[in-house]
């Protein structure tokens, strides 16, 4: 009895990496994107609330989180802007920027962890409101968005790590217009009529000697 082994066709073998580009592709753009939007949206939120002592009774304080931190954020758009960069650079360029953004969403989820239990920010408010320096918050709470910003920050990791991984198999931005040193290639000299007066013109304009055989 004779066994056939199935030999993979060429191209099936030839499209398999393409496939695999395309989709990390896709997939490293969602989520970036995805995760800079979530972070961003969430430090406009409210992340902390509570109270200040004050002549009279208490005074509510909130604070958003830009108001606890400004690092989710600012790290959000240099990983958009690493994002971009990633399709506009190639071979080691492209880790750099990868790891990078990668870099971005670590610094994004711990900064949102961190931010999570800080009542400094309502510390400082219910200084000013009370008058009194060494005031703090009283009955302070915090709200479900500090999480909301470290998953997009999580989100924003996964597409640096997808980067690396499979960012050799990605286009690069077409260096056509690129300028490389090399001289530019002479057009081939046209036939040049000596009864023809404007072929004549047209030669010289060329720089060609339209005497020359």
């Amino acid at each position: 009895m004779e066994y056939v082994t199935a030999v993979p066709h060429p191209r099936t073998e030839a499209a398999r990496p393409a496939r695999t580009g395309r989709r990390s592709l896709a997939l490293t753009l969602l989520c970036g994107a995805l995760g800079a939007a979530v972070a961003l949206l969430a430090t406009r939120q409210q992340w902390a609330a509570g109270t200040a002592s004050v002549a009279g009774g208490t005074f509510p304080l909130t604070a958003r989180g830009s108001d606890v931190t400004g690092v989710p954020a600012a790290l959000a758009i240099v990983g958009l802007a690493a994002l971009v960069a990633v399709f506009a650079v190639r071979r080691a360029g492209r880790v750099v920027v990868a790891g990078l953004l990668a870099l971005c969403g670590a610094g994004t989820v711990a900064a949102a962890l961190t931010g999570a239990s800080d009542g400094s920010a309502l510390d400082d408010q219910a200084a000013k409101a009370s008058g009194d320096t060494a005031a703090t918050v009283d009955a302070l709470t915090h709200t479900a968005w500090p999480y909301a910003a470290a998953a997009g920050g999580a989100l924003i990791l996964l597409a640096g790590l997808l980067a690396l991984r499979y960012g050799r198999l990605w286009p690069a931005m077409s260096g056509r217009y690129e300028r490389t040193g090399a001289p530019r290639p002479r057009r081939a000299a046209t036939a040049v009529d000596p009864d023809r007066p404007e072929d004549l013109w047209k030669a010289l304009d060329r720089g060609e000697d339209p005497t020359g055989a």
